[in-house]
């Protein structure tokens, strides 16, 4: 079922072999991620198959600490030589580094139990055992459906269909040991429109899940496509001003998104967030309620133990409008006298570090017509573009695109309009939450309304 790593050696042995090697080596303390992936993308456009790549991945990241010192390394050679020597560099290279007193590894009362994995929904045999014939079916029926919605989608991006079957494993030196297969699956189109002034008008939709049932019908996701291009011809710009402003599902991802990235651990000891000193206080609207949740089946932040080995947990970021607090890892709690949520990330390449997994802004009863209708003119966003966002401050100011609304109906499309306010304040005015709950990846949010935002246009 899962992919193997070398020569008959499963993933977990990998990991086992390169902690005991750098043991014996001199590490005081030390564990190994080994990540192992069969990756497959095919890509079409005009109903020809553009590109088809088939790739096979292995790699194992060891990280030694000796003393508070600490080396991180990465290595595909994993021949039994090979390891080996890269093993004992790992230790010397440690040893050479500077010292930090909160490095270290969890401690083993934290460490999640790997039979949890089996529960999750994080491996479908249906996507491993999908042929490229169907892979390329798929690709051609979303690109296709696109082209059949609308006589005005003149041309497309493609379509592509990516898969992965893999698995991960972790083996630290205090006697942690865990893995568990993974499959995902992502369908994507872009369609393009002709507006009367020539200007070609891009409509972009995906899906992305563990599991084939899950994935959006290809048809629907070339639909979908094919009206947010439509949409936006004729789009104008209008006069600035402040006035309400509508997230649609995915943009309001991008909020949850920024929100996250200033409420880690990390974030917080560098000063880089404007959420500190803040836990326990209101922070956003009553209606907000924001979680983190990694236990939830099938989703693609899912995971049983995080990137230390620590068991997952369900973390409230936001809970009624109060800020709950921060997302650690181990050593960022001990930097900052704290207790890790079970929210390490963690990269071949890289010391584990907090990040979010499966971010939720949980629904709210109003249907997505009824937020409108509440709206005598404002903003409908769809598409967001440029990085304005500063976490340490929160201040926000990003490229969007969109519907203006008047009378709580979406009136027409408008464009190159820049929206700007504080995430904080933003937070504090939602005023309402849709009930459509939509997944986009690792995260999932309704449609939102913020009661007032400057809307910069002509």
């Amino acid at each position: 079922m899962t992919a193997r790593a070398a020569e008959g050696i499963s993933a977990l042995d990998l990991a086992r072999r390169a902690v005991q090697l750098a043991r014996r080596a001199g590490a005081e303390q030390c564990d190994a991620i080994v990540v192992t992936g069969s990756e497959s993308t095919v890509a079409v456009r005009l109903g020809e198959v553009e590109k088809l790549i088939e790739a096979g991945s292995l790699g194992l990241g060891l990280r030694v600490i000796i003393g508070g010192r600490t080396a991180v390394c990465s290595t595909s050679d994993l021949t039994p030589a090979a390891l080996e020597q890269f093993a004992a560099e790992t230790v010397e290279l440690a040893a050479i580094s500077a010292p930090d007193e909160f490095a270290g590894l969890p401690d083993p009362s934290l460490f999640g139990r790997p039979a949890d994995a089996a529960a999750l929904g994080l491996y479908d045999e249906r996507i491993e055992a999908l042929s490229t014939d169907e892979k390329i079916r798929l690709a051609l029926a979303a690109e296709a459906a696109a082209f059949a919605a609308d006589t005005r989608i003149t041309n497309t991006d493609g379509a592509s269909l990516s898969t992965h079957v893999g698995e991960v494993a972790l083996v630290n030196s205090l006697g942690f040991e865990g893995s568990y297969p993974a499959t995902s699956i992502s369908l994507a189109v872009e369609a393009i429109a002709d507006d009367a002034e020539g200007k070609k008008r891009n409509g972009y939709w995906f899906s992305a899940e563990r599991s084939l049932s899950r994935l959006v019908d290809p048809e629907e996701v070339g639909r979908t496509a094919a009206r947010r291009a439509v949409d936006q011809l004729g789009a104008r710009k209008p006069a600035t001003t402040r006035v309400p402003v509508v997230f649609e599902p995915m943009m309001a991802v991008s909020l949850l998104r920024h929100l996250a990235g200033c409420a880690t651990g990390d974030a917080l000891y560098r000063g880089a967030t404007f959420l500190a000193g803040r836990e326990g206080q209101p922070l956003a609207s009553p209606l907000v309620t924001i979680v983190d949740d990694p236990r939830l089946p099938g989703r693609f932040g899912t995971r049983p133990f995080d990137g230390e080995g620590v068991a997952t947990r369900r973390n409230v970021l936001v809970e009624t409008g109060t800020f709950r607090g921060f997302l650690f890892d181990c050593y960022t709690a001990r930097r900052l006298g704290r207790t890790t949520t079970g929210s390490a990330s963690r990269s071949l390449e890289s010391a584990p570090s907090p990040s979010s997994s499966n971010l939720v802004l949980e629904p709210g009863s109003l249907a997505p017509g009824k937020i409108l209708t509440g709206v005598p003119e404002g903003l409908y966003v769809t598409a967001l573009m440029g990085a304005g966002f500063n976490p340490a401050t929160g201040d926000y100011s990003r490229g969007a695109a969109g519907f203006w609304i008047e009378n709580g109906q979406l009136a027409y499309p408008v464009t190159e309009v820049n929206i700007s306010g504080n995430l904080a304040a933003m937070l504090a005015d939602i005023d309402a939450v849709g009930s459509d709950l939509t997944w986009f990846g690792s995260a999932a949010a309704p449609t939102v309304r913020i009661r007032e935002m400057t809307v910069s246009g002509r």
